[in-house]
């Protein structure tokens, strides 16, 4: 919106000039989301504590402590993220960039599959919420509206290439499939930080990690000086995706002052259905999908530990680890909750510290 109204004005004056930057307006959109949280978060929080009388159910069939360490903790909190996050791209992105309106839809589709999850988890008083089934073909759906709509606008010499890390001559044109493929990492994505979702704290750093590096690589991928240098792929407009990720930092900090152990509100399906599919959509438009399996690794190790989990006991009736997700498996062992959520910060640093560093290696 700023953008759009100092424009006119950006050759006269010095001040008005500073909105056309992108480094500017990621600052702002950062303090604008973190501030927000601040302010409204306590409100949020009690609201939310009224209408939700017995917080969030806890699973029956998992860790015993959470039942007297978790229970009453209101769920929704990720409505505070996405409240801000909007309210901050709306004052701060370059609202003519199509690439701000489809991951828009992207924080309000999913993040409404994620709402209706948890409202019915609170209604019913159980952990189940939408089925399976119903979720996935609504996961689904979105996803392919966003990504066909992508594709609309996306660089037509680009727009179904799958670029490798490391190698920069390794490219692959997978044509029409590249739609299935965009999906999976979309929704992919999206379960995989939900499932990591288990912890107090635990996925909001990896969000943050995951989206602060994400906004670097969109400010690379965004000026072709840096492209030609570096050889990635030059996507004309990816740089306002900088400020996407500025805001879901900012946010997501604001989310975790409330988040911290011992939680006073969780993150819920609201949040993290949302968050997963826009760290998907961020990693389509810059084109560094793969990139993200390594960034966002730890989100990686959480599904396959489900997965694994999941097919080892259909065929062969034993389980692979005490419990999963794999946070899950740690807490039955006997470690901390807090050791196991800053072990898991640790790793998402050193992922990304190597994700970043394949942007020179090549």
């Amino acid at each position: 919106m700023l953008y759009s109204i100092f424009a006119p004005y950006f050759s006269d004056h010095a001040f008005f000039n500073l909105f056309r930057y992108i480094s500017f307006r990621s600052g702002g959109a950062f303090f604008t989301s973190l501030l927000i949280c601040f302010a409204f978060g306590p409100t949020i929080i009690s609201f939310l504590k009224s209408k939700q009388k017995q917080g969030q159910p806890i699973r029956s069939d998992g860790p015993q402590s959470h039942i007297a360490t978790k229970k009453g903790t209101p769920t929704m909190g990720g409505i505070m993220i996405i409240f801000s996050m909007l309210f901050s791209l709306l004052i701060w992105t370059d609202l003519t960039n199509p690439y701000v309106w489809i991951v828009m839809f992207v924080i309000i589709s999913f993040g409404l599959i994620g709402f209706a999850d948890d409202y019915l988890k609170l209604t019913k008083r159980n952990s189940k919420g939408v089925s399976g089934k119903k979720k996935l073909f609504f996961q689904i759906l979105f996803a392919s509206i966003a990504i066909i709509w992508l594709r609309s606008v996306s660089p037509s010499e680009i727009d179904d290439k799958l670029f490798f890390p490391i190698f920069k001559e390794l490219v692959f044109d997978l044509g029409w499939f590249y739609i299935p493929f965009a999906i999976v990492v979309m929704v992919g994505t999206s379960n995989a930080v939900n499932l990591t979702d288990g912890l107090d704290g635990l996925a909001t750093i990896p969000i943050m990690i995951v989206a602060a590096s994400f906004a670097f690589i969109s400010y690379l991928v965004g000026n072709i000086v840096y492209t030609n240098y570096l050889h990635l792929p030059y996507v004309e407009g990816a740089g306002e995706m900088t400020i996407i990720g500025s805001s879901i930092v900012g946010a997501s900090l604001g989310f975790l002052w409330y988040n911290a152990p011992p939680a006073k509100i969780f993150m819920g399906d609201t949040g993290s259905l949302s968050l997963g599919a826009l760290i998907g959509m961020v990693s389509l438009i810059t084109k560094n999908e793969i990139n993200l399996a390594i960034i966002g690794g730890i989100f990686v190790i959480e599904a396959l530990s489900v997965i694994v989990q999941v097919y080892s006991f259909k065929l062969t009736g034993k389980r692979v680890f005490r419990m999963a997700p794999i946070h899950h498996h740690y807490e039955q062992k006997g470690w901390p909750e807090a050791t196991i959520v800053i072990r898991f910060w640790i790793i998402s640093i050193i992922l990304a510290i190597i994700g970043l560093a394949t942007l020179k290696v090549r």
